[in-house]
């Protein structure tokens, strides 16, 4: 096990998005920079909801889709830790681009229909 007591998850909750969406980004952005490294143990649910002052289900909802985004993996009662599956999440995006490439080309859109209609979805899914 390394010795990672020199990292310190930190996250700032204001008054934009939601609170979860908040920890959820701010999670993953730390883990896919690596300021919070592969292995790293997560404070509990209920230790980093009382941390930061939001409801425990607020950042369980945050972990549960981190998990299901391939951040962070829950291992039973051993804890909560950031997972090695930034090239993991990479692999399945560019299948699913792949597979999305080749829809449209027998759908017979052109390339440029093909872009515009991947920004549209980009930018309803990551709306603010």
């Amino acid at each position: 096990m390394r010795d990672n007591h020199h990292v310190t998850l930190k996250i700032h909750i204001d008054d934009g998005a939601p609170p979860y969406e908040q920890v959820r980004a701010q999670i993953s952005e730390q883990a896919r920079s690596g300021a919070l490294p592969v292995g790293y143990r997560l404070p509990t649910v209920r230790g980093l909801a009382e941390s930061l002052g939001l409801a425990a289900n607020t950042v369980a909802k945050a972990y549960r889709a981190l998990e299901a985004d391939g951040v962070i993996e829950t291992r039973g009662r051993n804890g909560t830790f950031v997972a090695a599956a930034g090239s993991a999440a990479e692999r399945e995006a560019a299948a699913a681009a792949q597979a999305y490439a080749e829809r449209v080309r027998r759908l017979g859109l052109d390339e440029d229909a093909a872009l515009a209609a991947v920004r549209d979805a980009l930018r309803a899914a990551y709306e603010r």
